[in-house]
């Protein structure tokens, strides 16, 4: 039985090692490969969307840190990086896109809603308070709250 347990675990041990994926290759330069990170997380993943260039798996990723690699090997800053790739994919590629004309509502858009938000609230606090003003008791009212407090 103990030889059974043991043909299997390493059966296990072998596909795992089957399975395993060659790591990702690094740049040579450290400097260059911290510039890479530091400027492929401010970037989406053209596939994932809802990654960072960084952080993406999908192939397109991995060919887009190489270009990235690529470019700053060439002498290009970070902001020349960036340029280059909104060039080739629009605004889209960023996660804080700049402030300029077609992009004034994103920015502004939370800000209007919050404003938007606290004037519905007052106005509705308004009315509330003009519902909650007290009548007077009619006379009826006024005999009846007599009787019940005797």
């Amino acid at each position: 039985m103990k030889w059974l347990i043991a043909v299997m675990a390493a059966l296990v041990l072998l596909a795992q090692a089957a399975l395993a994926k060659e790591a990702a290759p690094l740049a040579e330069d450290p400097a260059v490969e911290q510039r890479m990170v530091k400027i492929t997380e401010e970037l989406r993943c053209l596939v994932c969307q809802n990654e960072s260039l960084a952080g993406s798996q999908a192939d397109l990723a991995k060919d887009l840190r190489q270009e990235v690699r690529e470019l700053i090997k060439s002498g290009k800053s970070d902001d020349e990086v960036r340029e280059f790739l909104v060039s080739r994919y629009g605004d889209f590629v960023l996660y804080r896109p700049r402030v300029k004309p077609v992009t004034y509502l994103l920015w502004s858009g939370p800000f209007l809603l919050l404003i938007a938000g606290i004037l519905a609230l007052m106005r509705y606090l308004r009315r509330r308070n003009r519902q909650l003003t007290e009548a007077p008791l009619t006379e009826e009212e006024r005999r009846r709250a007599e009787a019940l407090l005797k």
